[in-house]
């Protein structure tokens, strides 16, 4: 049995501790570190049922695919060209990972000129048969950012996340289809009305969503339930090793996102970290839950209480 606030709640019944755990932050705030903080016992709390059955999470979830589709993501604008062509050109040629992203908008937006290079950087070190993606963070204007997917047209950039805010849903209805590139975004969305108000606004072609912000693998899976609906496909960001059995039960799943920080925390943490193999991650699905186990090596992370 488990205690959520004043709820006693069986483990198998996870989305009804979900619910007790939403409704008991209402007067707090859902969004931010409230949202973020169910997520952890949300999908903790999956973990265990599927242990407790001896299953995989994705078979608990319900599989729909045995592999999920990765794109290698980082590209940060703090690194040099080697830096940025080695990153990306590793994952392409030695990875096999067929598809790549990169930060564009450096210095919010103001070093137009320097984005425009480092893109060709990209696409030269990737080659002809990958796809490049790029990421914003939000850093342009509405005008900046179809200039700026325009000038790198000739890369054949399939993919602009966050050209603009995520908040100015008007804006990114209004810029999509001035590229070709497809817009995403959704990264920062708290609850499922996040993500309807973004669906309804025509603001994205792809819909992101990350169940360690949105309250976890319950809400994860309604947006993507939601993106249905709407015609959209979701893509998973970041956090490749919570998100990998998740994505398997996601019918209109486009791909997840295999972010370099995450790949290499998750190692100096965890045992069973999947590698991505010709750009799929396939879980394990001889090991219960999401397959993982807390490595020996983590005990050098742990933080011991300040005794004075």
């Amino acid at each position: 049995m488990l205690n959520v606030g004043e709820w006693e709640r069986d483990a198998f019944d996870v989305p009804g501790a979900w619910l007790a755990m939403v409704r008991s932050v209402r007067n707090d705030g859902r969004p931010g570190i409230a949202s973020m903080a169910i997520a952890a016992v949300d999908v903790a709390l999956w973990d265990l049922k599927a242990r407790l059955l001896r299953l995989p999470l994705a078979d608990l979830l319900g599989r729909v695919r045995d592999e999920v589709p990765v794109y290698g993501s980082g590209g940060f604008t703090s690194f040099t060209d080697e830096d940025l062509a080695a990153q990306l050109g590793g994952w392409v040629h030695d990875a096999r990972i067929p598809r790549v992203k990169m930060k564009v908008g450096t210095d919010w937006g103001t070093q137009f000129a320097r984005d425009v290079q480092r893109v060709r950087v990209a696409r030269a070190a990737i080659g002809d048969d990958a796809e490049l993606f790029m990421d914003a963070n939000g850093a342009f204007s509405r005008t900046d950012a179809v200039r700026f997917a325009r000038a790198v047209g000739d890369c054949g950039v399939t993919w602009f996340e966050e050209p603009l805010s995520s908040d100015d849903l008007d804006g990114l209805h209004q810029i999509r289809g001035q590229f070709d590139a497809d817009v995403a975004a959704g990264e920062y969305g708290d609850s499922i009305a996040y993500f309807a108000h973004m669906c309804a606004a025509g603001a994205v072609d792809v819909l992101q969503a990350d169940a360690s912000r949105c309250a976890g693998i319950t809400e994860w899976a309604r947006v993507a339930a939601l993106a249905a609906g709407f015609g959209l496909e979701l893509s998973g960001h970041c956090a490749q090793s919570l998100h990998a059995h998740p994505a398997c039960a996601v019918p209109n799943l486009r791909h997840l996102e295999y972010f370099a920080d995450h790949a290499r925390v998750d190692r100096l943490l965890f045992d069973g970290v999947l590698d991505p193999h010709g750009g799929v991650l396939r879980p394990d699905c001889t090991r219960p839950g999401h397959g993982l186990s807390l490595a020996a090596r983590a005990e050098e992370f742990r933080t011991r209480p300040n005794r004075g």
